[in-house]
């Protein structure tokens, strides 16, 4: 893979990342969060496409068809994942 195709993949990937921020909402550590998030999808649909010889919307060598759905299903499940909070347990907590 050639390096501006990495570089159009790590802006495509930063933009679905800032679009799911700007949709979503939240502070500027969030928005890293997405935006790791949506690089790791992007990365991982591209080495998945690439293994199996899938090929959806292919421009050039970057197969963005499967690299845009694995963004899209790690936001989604990273987002999912990040709204789990703690709660402390009631039985530690001295009155």
């Amino acid at each position: 893979m050639i390096l501006q195709t990495i570089a159009l993949g790590m802006i495509i990937a930063t933009l679905y990342g800032a679009a799911f921020h700007l949709w979503r909402g939240g502070s500027l550590w969030r928005l890293g969060l997405y935006v790791l998030f949506a690089w790791i999808g992007f990365w991982g649909g591209q080495w998945l496409g690439t293994l199996l010889g899938w090929e959806f919307i292919r421009v050039g060598q970057l197969n963005l068809g499967l690299a845009s759905i694995g963004s899209f299903l790690i936001l989604g499940l990273g987002y999912w994942l990040s709204l789990v909070q703690v709660e402390p347990d009631r039985k530690t907590i001295k009155k």
